[in-house]
């Protein structure tokens, strides 16, 4: 069974940086032009609608090491696994990024984010305090969601993929025109590196900020909805 969980958080963040990210190059992220803003963030939060119910019921589908983390310290994850889906999702967002690079590369097609979708600080004037109370901000807000949508307490049916989907949808269209949103340091590590290997260092050195904030913005979450709720969930 933990292979099967491994094997689907691989899958989502691949699926997650293809369509996503993919989605990003091909039509943009500038938001003066506010059709590809729009579909970029759209991209990302049906991905996760998708993958909810394909893999949710397997894997919960984190497809998100700081997701991982804000329902490890929650409880409902052991220190095992947490660390088995953070390998899987950052192999499968590397995965995700080989891919959209070969696509865009064998078609000769223009990546209109310089970087397959890699996050960045332009939209901040390269602030990196700016950068890291950006991605805080937005993953605190995400995870909280997430968390409440996924508490045994949670009266929400079958809609919870699609609540947590939208949630993303939202963190997008603030975050793309500031950092390019990433609030998930797969989705970010995984086309920084296939940036950097195609002659791009730039996504990478301020990768670290990528890291950092969300997995901080989580923990954060985790630690009030805890409070708020009164207690750990049950361990998966």
């Amino acid at each position: 069974m933990q292979m099967k969980k491994c094997v689907s958080e691989f899958i989502g963040s691949a699926v997650l940086v293809i369509m996503g990210c993919g989605t990003a190059m091909l039509v943009g992220t500038d938001a003066v032009n506010g059709s590809g803003y729009i579909l970029t963030a759209l991209a990302f939060g049906l991905v996760i609608v998708g993958m909810a119910y394909c893999v949710g019921n397997i894997s919960g589908c984190h497809i998100n090491p700081a997701v991982s983390l804000g329902v490890m310290i929650s409880g409902g994850l052991s220190v095992f696994d947490f660390i088995a889906y953070v390998i899987s999702q950052c192999l499968g967002a590397l995965a995700g990024a080989g891919v959209l690079a070969a696509i865009f590369n064998l078609g000769g097609i223009k990546d209109m984010t310089g970087g397959y979708g890699s996050n960045g600080l332009s939209g901040v004037n390269g602030s990196a305090g700016a950068g890291i109370l950006v991605e805080v901000v937005l993953t605190f807000i995400f995870v909280m969601v997430i968390l409440g949508v996924t508490s045994k307490k949670a009266a929400h049916g079958s809609f919870g993929g699609l609540i947590i989907g939208l949630t993303l949808v939202l963190v997008h269209i603030l975050g793309i025109g500031l950092t390019g949103t990433s609030v998930n340091p797969a989705r970010s590590i995984g086309p920084a590196v296939v940036a950097a290997l195609s002659g791009n260092m730039d996504p990478l050195s301020a990768v670290w900020i990528f890291i950092v904030a969300p997995l901080a913005g989580a923990a954060l979450a985790a630690i009030v909805y805890m409070f708020l709720e009164g207690g750990k969930q049950q361990s998966a």
